[in-house]
């Protein structure tokens, strides 16, 4: 029996981040990449050069445009919370998934998706804004204390 992980079954695997970069922008473009991925080297004088630089330093930026890659432009079924956790070149893909055709992406839907990741920011941010009301000044026992 094999114990050895299949990550050939990744559609990442062997694909450089520049080859990758050149498939999405091609297919999509960098104004669909930064209205659904919120990275400013996709607004601020996109190139494919420039774009690959700051992703190899960025690994947040990097995981963003891998992720984007396996789930909207292969298509990929949603990873299970278990192979969620991993870092995108780390995942396995069961074997009876394969790639798809790109997901149909449109500007219009970017700002549907912005504003609902938003409202759901502020609802969380509106729960931990409640939740410390209690204890806005966290020093006030400290200096009351110290006044002693």
């Amino acid at each position: 029996m094999n114990n050895e992980i299949n990550y050939k079954n990744n559609p990442l695997h062997g694909v450089g981040l520049e080859h990758l970069l050149v498939e999405i922008v091609d297919h999509y473009g960098f104004e669909i990449l930064f209205a659904y991925l919120n990275i400013n080297c996709f607004k601020t004088n996109p190139s494919i050069e420039s774009s690959v630089k700051f992703l190899k330093k960025t690994d947040w930026a990097r995981e963003k445009i891998e992720v984007f890659y396996l789930y909207e432009f292969k298509n990929l079924p949603r990873a299970s919370s278990e192979q969620f956790s991993l870092p995108p070149r780390d995942r396995v893909i069961p074997e009876d998934q394969s790639p798809s055709k790109p997901a149909e992406l449109s500007l219009e839907d970017a700002e549907r998706l912005r504003a609902k990741r938003e409202a759901k920011s502020a609802e969380r941010n509106q729960a931990t804004r409640h939740h410390s009301d209690k204890n806005t000044d966290p020093w006030a026992n400290w200096k009351a204390r110290s006044k002693r």
